[in-house]
């Protein structure tokens, strides 16, 4: 627990950083790509626990 605290204090700044050069643009892509991964992630997560059409149908 303690290690991830350090890391997320050491990481966070160096991501805000990465933030500050880009345009409003940039950071809407990267939003936009950001909310696609989240999305993907949902899909295999909810979908892991129900059988596919076929095996439901033997």
């Amino acid at each position: 627990m303690l290690l991830r605290l350090a890391y997320l204090a050491v990481t966070n700044p160096f991501a805000v950083l990465r933030l500050l050069p880009m345009s409003n643009r940039d950071k809407d892509v990267e939003i936009l790509a950001l909310r696609h991964q989240v999305t993907v992630l949902e899909r295999s997560v909810t979908n892991t626990g129900r059988p596919s059409r076929t095996v439901r149908g033997f």
